[in-house]
């Protein structure tokens, strides 16, 4: 019993003990090896650089939710102004109507600028600046 290990700690390390220390320190290095190479490569902060969750992606749902959002509210501007413009003028359903397709229009191009597809107007073919 004099060269076994104790329950309480003392006496010698044995093989066994020695193998699960260096383990335990090749596992430590591993750990902090990839922690360097992931800072490295992840942007700044928790958040991302925009501050809009994992690497400054929004999530799918809410990307959809703003595509949808700017579609629906392009052509609820347009059914807006037309109704108005029949009222007032007594045009009816003919404001309406050009009305609807104009705000369907203006609704898919606020989609495909949201999205990035077009240029915003003015910009013409000058690079965005990245964000």
């Amino acid at each position: 019993m004099a060269g076994e290990e104790r329950p309480g700690g003392t006496g010698r390390q044995g093989p066994e003990r020695r193998l699960a220390a260096a383990r335990d320190d090749d596992l430590e290095r591993r750990r902090r090896d990839l922690e360097a190479s992931l800072a490295s490569r992840l942007p700044d902060g928790p958040e991302g650089e925009d501050g809009r969750g994992k690497g400054g992606r929004s999530s799918g749902y809410a990307q959809a939710f703003k595509l949808s959002s700017e579609f629906i509210a392009g052509i609820a501007v347009g059914i807006g102004i037309g109704w108005f413009i029949d009222r007032m003028a007594g045009t009816s359903p003919w404001g309406l109507i050009v009305f609807l397709l104009l705000g369907f229009g203006a609704g898919i191009l606020n989609v495909l600028r949201s999205a990035g597809l077009v240029a915003d107007f003015g910009q013409g073919e000058k690079p965005r600046p990245k964000k």
